[in-house]
């Protein structure tokens, strides 16, 4: 057992983890945090979000070299892809970035531990280090559990990290593939089969359910479809994978398709992005007396608390989004309300995004979701065709749909196709979170020329009241 007694031991240094452990320590505590890894991050920074975001925005710029430059009067000559020196960008991004975070915990006094952290109890934190075994033991008076989440096994489908690969693997591929099969057409298979896509590669997405991007707004995410479709990327949609078999250089995938008849595509990678599933592998949770719910997930209380008084969980681990920013919030108000800060995430203003081009973004409620509860409301519906920022930047492509309380005219829930919608979006979360109506955004200068525009005009659409259209 350590000499020091911790205020509080966070398990994982992934968004969540690691800003629990600052806003910990900035409000007094004592705190270590222990990872697995040698680069602090967890999946987001390491092989997630970041590195992912790197290779869109290059192989953004490549596409738009190949296809727009000429529209801009800029002729481009003899261009070649240099694939190692963009994932050497890459890279280096992700290496700046975890830096970062063992920067700042330093600069705020969080230990970190190096290892493999297993809880004993909630006073107790083993560790076993990754470099020789050898085992350590923590003492503290609260444990956090932020240990993320994994890649989803497919049945039938057996990863060998070459041919069939997760995500992780997808972020290094040497040379671009001939023809990529993306098992999954959510957040993770669509980015990543742009990316390729863009490259050079033959994409064709399989995906079970009958539309793309999960349980995103259905209009929304028909204009994506259609969208991506244009780009060159193929998709089998309401389709059930059998198996994926590596025979010499190809990989063939058997799939059901809707006349349920076993069918099959040959490629040369397949990416399995089916979704994920909490980490908790020799965490030693159930074994402390930590319930999990029968898909893995901790159950947690107001105050992200288990069980077990004292354990607490956030992030992907538990129920809910997975999504870094929410596990990121998810880590302050838990260590805040540790703390006696009465604080809480409004989980009706949490946004969602694909960064493919043009973007998804969304928060809220959808159509489907307020038609299904019975909740009366209106929407008000603007394109992007009709600014002339997104004219001037040559992406005119989408549109800004906003959904208010029929009665009360309260904003219920924002879904942008288009151009910088990631960005777009937050204006829209903002005024969820203060309780707005669409006439405070109708209401509100924006910036002319301005993306944000469209948002505004969507907004006075609500009332038929759009002045570009």
């Amino acid at each position: 057992m350590s000499d020091i007694t911790y205020d509080l031991v966070v398990i994982g240094s992934g968004p969540g983890g690691y800003i629990a452990a600052i806003r910990a320590a900035q409000l007094g505590m004592s705190v270590a945090c222990v990872e697995k890894d040698s680069s602090l991050g967890g999946t987001c920074l390491n092989v997630g979000c970041i590195p992912s975001k790197a290779l869109l925005e290059s192989s953004e710029l490549y596409s738009a070299a190949q296809k727009e430059f000429k529209r801009h009067g800029l002729l481009v000559g003899d261009l070649k892809l240099d694939l190692a020196t963009m994932l050497k960008r890459k890279d280096s991004i992700v290496s700046q970035l975890t830096k970062g975070v063992a920067g700042l915990f330093k600069k705020n006094g969080v230990v970190r531990v190096e290892g493999w952290g297993r809880i004993v109890s909630a006073t107790e934190v083993e560790v076993r280090s990754a470099a020789n075994g050898a085992l350590t033991s923590l003492s503290t008076k609260r444990v956090l559990i932020a240990t993320g989440s994994s890649v989803s096994p497919l049945r039938g489908v057996e990863l060998d990290g070459q041919r069939i690969v997760t995500s992780t693997e997808a972020l290094c591929f040497e040379t671009v593939p001939e023809h990529l099969i993306v098992i999954g057409a959510g957040v993770i298979g669509l980015e990543l089969g742009s990316v390729w896509a863009r490259l050079g590669a033959k994409v064709t997405l399989l995906e079970y359910l009958p539309h793309i991007l999960g349980n995103t707004d259905a209009e929304t995410s028909a204009l994506a479809l259609k969208s991506l479709g244009r780009q060159g990327m193929q998709f089998m949609l309401g389709v059930k994978v059998l198996s994926a078999t590596v025979l010499d250089d190809k990989v063939v995938v058997t799939y059901e398709g809707t006349s349920g008849v076993a069918e099959t595509v040959s490629g040369d990678r397949v990416l399995v992005a089916v979704g994920r599933r909490p980490y908790t592998q020799g965490l030693g949770a159930a074994e402390a007396g930590v319930t999990l719910d029968a898909r893995g997930f901790i159950p947690v209380d107001h105050d992200y608390q288990t069980n077990v008084p004292g354990i607490y969980a956030i992030g992907d681990v538990i129920p809910g989004p997975m999504l870094a920013h929410l596990a990121e919030d998810e880590g302050v108000v838990c260590v805040e309300r540790m703390n006696g800060i009465k604080v809480h995430i409004n989980t009706d203003a949490i946004p969602a995004v694909a960064y493919t081009w043009p973007e998804v973004a969304s928060v809220g409620a959808t159509e489907e979701e307020l038609a299904k509860r019975g909740v009366a409301y209106k929407k008000g519906i603007f394109p992007f065709v009709a600014n002339g920022r997104a004219k001037a930047l040559l992406a005119t492509e989408g549109q800004v749909k906003i959904l208010a309380d029929a009665v009360t005219d309260r904003v219920l829930g924002c879904h942008i196709f288009g151009p910088r919608a990631g960005d777009l979006i937050g204006e829209v979360v903002m005024a969820m979170e203060m309780g707005a109506s669409s006439e405070d955004i109708a209401r509100t200068c924006h910036a002319h020329p301005g993306l944000g525009e469209v948002v505004r005009e969507a907004a006075l659409a609500l009332d038929g009241r759009a002045l570009n259209i």
